[in-house]
């Protein structure tokens, strides 16, 4: 015959099992309606905010180019050294730094003809010169001694004076300036669209940054035939105009 005490613990422990499987069954009929459907996202509004810098530009940037050729090439070599090393004293005699001049190529190579060419025939390969050329980047950071060196570059004998390119020393500062302004705007008009449906800015779900590209004018080129001694003698005015830097931004709420 079973003891009193031991039929009540196991009528006891009968129950709380068939208490937690009820839980346990319910529980996981629950989770099982949720199988398939995604989970609702926060409730959000995106805005965007635009910031603008103008600047006026404070460096100007041109290239220039000396190629001479020989028969040999320890001679055309001595030729285009002895031009380049003028004009490059020039340049430094009108207030230009080491560091704002930089050799951006340098190459040597063979320049072939052809004789006895005829309608049927390239004719014979000779080797005719070899050429040697080079090209320096020169940056100007005073504007108004632009026109006065490009002039004597060309005067000089450069081969070739390419694309007066006026870009912005802080530019990283400025650029900072107009995200900064951009993501007012945009906090500008989270705040009016939320008052309007009557939420609650929470915080921040997402920012994206846009930077479009803005491409520094070219304002001025020229080649050795058209920087005649006559143009040297008055340089071209240079207008830098302004630049624009622009920032737009995109921002996501979580509202309530």
């Amino acid at each position: 015959m079973e003891h009193p005490q031991i039929k009540k613990a196991a009528l006891i422990l009968a129950v709380a099992l068939t208490i937690f499987v009820a839980v346990k069954t319910i529980s996981e009929l629950k989770g099982m309606s949720y199988i398939g459907k995604s989970v609702n996202a926060a409730n959000t509004i995106t805005v965007s905010g635009k910031g603008e810098v103008l600047a006026t530009p404070d460096i100007a940037t041109f290239s220039f180019s000396v190629s001479e050729e020989a028969s040999s090439v320890a001679e055309a070599q001595t030729m285009a050294t002895e031009k380049s090393n003028a004009i490059l004293a020039s340049i430094k005699a009108a207030g230009i730094e080491d560091k704002d001049i930089k050799t951006t190529s340098y190459n040597i190579y063979p320049r072939y003809e052809y004789r006895n060419a005829g309608i049927y025939t390239s004719g014979t390969q000779y080797l005719a010169a070899y050429v040697v050329s080079q090209t320096v980047e020169v940056k100007v950071r005073k504007l108004e001694d632009a026109g006065k060196l490009l002039a004597t570059v060309g005067d000089l004998g450069a081969t070739n004076v390419s694309g007066l390119n006026f870009s912005i020393d802080k530019q990283d500062e400025l650029a900072r300036s107009a995200r900064d302004m951009a993501i007012k705007d945009a906090r500008k008009q989270a705040k009016i669209l939320a008052d309007s449906l009557g939420v609650r800015l929470v915080r921040i779900n997402a920012y994206h940054e846009s930077t479009p590209y803005q491409p520094y004018p070219v304002y001025y080129a020229a080649g050795k035939d058209m920087m005649s001694s006559a143009q040297a003698e008055r340089a071209p005015e240079i207008p830098a105009g302004e630049n624009e830097i622009v920032s737009n931004v995109t921002i996501t709420y979580e509202i309530k």
